[in-house]
């Protein structure tokens, strides 16, 4: 007998609360805690260990600032528990200016371990291959997909791709440069897909999936004559209606796309299964007790915005790695409600949040 939603809901609270104050005793103790939450904690006027009691007191905190992730020492927000282990350093942005940076341990293993579970093994089989066509570098996605292959029992095959070379071009204005880039990032992927690697399974930014969609269609073929069978596809351009375009155009009914959005610093958020009786409508949940999302109202970002209605997206990173209590993403879009399989809320139709848009590069993403 299925467990109503109802109680799922008030389940997955209950979770969030307890595992919010075991992840704020973690950043916060005396001696293990986190450097950067010690010397913080000095200029609150409350107590994080004692007045932390639920999901909902971490209001108490301010926002957290975007460049307090730029520069070092990048091991900072790591407890000093984990700080003999070995590191990972995974950068974000960084086109201009010193990028953000974050001190990972196990996280990236962990969220794509959890983010296995919700794929179908019908169109994602276990053992099967996999192509990483996206960026490489500094960013934790090259080593997470690769590791997400791994744990399936397969081996990750890689293409190089530096985004930032790619908005460097587009901002001075060389759009051929950019196209030249993109080519030559779909030229290494078809390489590897015509090398007999038996690859079924792939991650791919929406615009690198259109171009290699393209590219295999000019040259008489097909992802699915290809043997792509399933495609993990990552990226806030991914609207319903380009999602309408390539279930229809470019992938056909025998390729299965699983939507995500996520970042170096919330893990990954899964998509709701897409249907054509939701006019292909993309919404995102969370991997709730380890992340949170929230939609709050433009002008108060401690109030969440009505169920449908539109805000911008707030995020609580509560890993054993990383705390961050509040922090506002550079998207908005609309809440969403819970439902069976993630029963916490929403959001769909993520986009740029419209103050930063006309001020946004995107590039090969």
């Amino acid at each position: 007998m299925s467990i109503p939603l109802e109680q799922r809901i008030t389940e997955a609270r209950k979770r969030l609360d307890e595992h919010t104050v075991r992840t704020v005793h973690k950043h916060f103790h005396p001696e293990d805690g986190a450097p950067f939450w010690l010397e913080k904690a000095k200029t609150y006027n409350f107590n994080p260990l004692t007045d932390v009691k639920c999901f909902d007191d971490l209001k108490k905190f301010p926002l957290f600032e975007d460049d307090w992730l730029r520069g070092g020492p990048v091991d900072r927000f790591l407890p000093k528990s984990l700080h003999g282990e070995p590191r990972f350093v995974f950068e974000t942005g960084g086109t201009t200016g010193i990028p953000k940076s974050r001190c990972v341990v196990r996280d990236h293993w962990i969220d794509y371990e959890l983010f296995s579970e919700t794929l179908p093994d019908k169109y994602f089989p276990k053992g099967a291959n996999w192509l990483m066509l996206g960026p490489s570098g500094p960013r934790r996605l090259r080593l997470a997909i690769e590791h997400l292959c791994q744990f399936r029992g397969g081996i990750c095959f890689c293409i190089d791709l530096d985004p930032r070379w790619v908005v460097k071009l587009i901002k001075k204005g060389d759009i051929a440069g950019a196209k030249a880039y993109a080519d030559h990032a779909i030229d290494q992927a078809t390489t590897i897909l015509s090398a007999g690697h038996d690859i079924k399974c792939a991650f791919a930014t929406p615009k690198l999936l259109e171009a290699l969609c393209l590219r295999l269609v000019d040259n008489g073929s097909s992802i699915e004559e290809a043997g792509l069978t399933g495609i993990f596809c990552g990226g806030t351009e991914m609207t319903a209606q380009w999602m309408r375009f390539a279930k229809e155009e470019l992938l056909g009914d025998n390729v299965y796309i699983a939507p995500t959005y996520g970042n170096t610093l919330m893990g990954l958020a899964c998509g709701k299964p897409v249907s054509k009786e939701e006019n292909y409508k993309i919404s995102y949940y969370a991997p709730q007790p380890r992340a949170v999302t929230e939609i709050v109202d433009f002008k108060d970002y401690n109030k969440t915005v009505e169920y449908g209605g539109t805000g911008r997206v707030k995020l609580y990173t509560l890993t054993d790695e990383l705390f961050i209590p509040g922090f506002m993403e550079r998207d908005e879009g609309e809440r969403e409600r819970p439902y069976e399989q993630f029963p916490w809320e929403g959001v769909s139709g993520t986009r740029p949040f419209h103050e930063f848009a006309k001020t946004t590069t995107v590039g090969v993403y």
